[in-house]
């Protein structure tokens, strides 16, 4: 069983790389849509109300903070899913590390919109559509994926 020290370890690694990946899309749909900032500014909902759920342009308030709460909620689920999955060494291999990461990236989205009050849902739901809501999510997972490989025992 992966101790919560070694949890934490892998869990910061691939919850970053799943916060960067999923991040990056994010940005990216922003842009193609003339908001870059807007999915991510959205997250910050939870804080600043309705008000980061219309903010369009870069801002250290809303760019920021929905940055920020994006990563540290990525970090979370990396380290739940570095906790459940990480001790068994076949787990590190392509295909059973790509598994994991797409069941943990499903509970999370689970979470997410079914059991999460509204308010601290991710937010970026209010700026995507569904097949976009998948991709992040897609990302997320692949970033949990190779976090998890990086981690791999020597």
């Amino acid at each position: 069983m992966t101790t919560w020290k070694e949890a934490l370890r892998e869990g910061a690694v691939s919850g970053s790389l799943a916060s960067v990946l999923s991040g990056a899309y994010l940005a990216w749909r922003g842009a193609r849509h003339g908001e870059i900032a807007a999915p991510l500014n959205a997250v910050s909902h939870w804080f600043f109300g309705d008000r980061a759920l219309r903010q369009d342009e870069p801002s250290l308030t809303y760019t920021l903070t929905g940055y920020l709460t994006h990563h540290a909620a990525s970090i979370f689920w990396g380290v739940l899913h570095a906790k459940a999955w990480g001790a068994r060494e076949r787990a590190k291999q392509p295909l059973p590390a790509a598994a994991g990461a797409v069941a943990a990236a499903g509970v999370a989205c689970f979470v997410d919109y079914q059991l999460t009050p509204k308010r601290l849902t991710p937010g970026f739901e209010h700026r995507l559509g569904r097949p976009e809501m998948a991709n992040v999510y897609a990302c997320f997972a692949l970033g949990l994926m190779i976090g998890s490989m990086l981690m791999r025992r020597r």
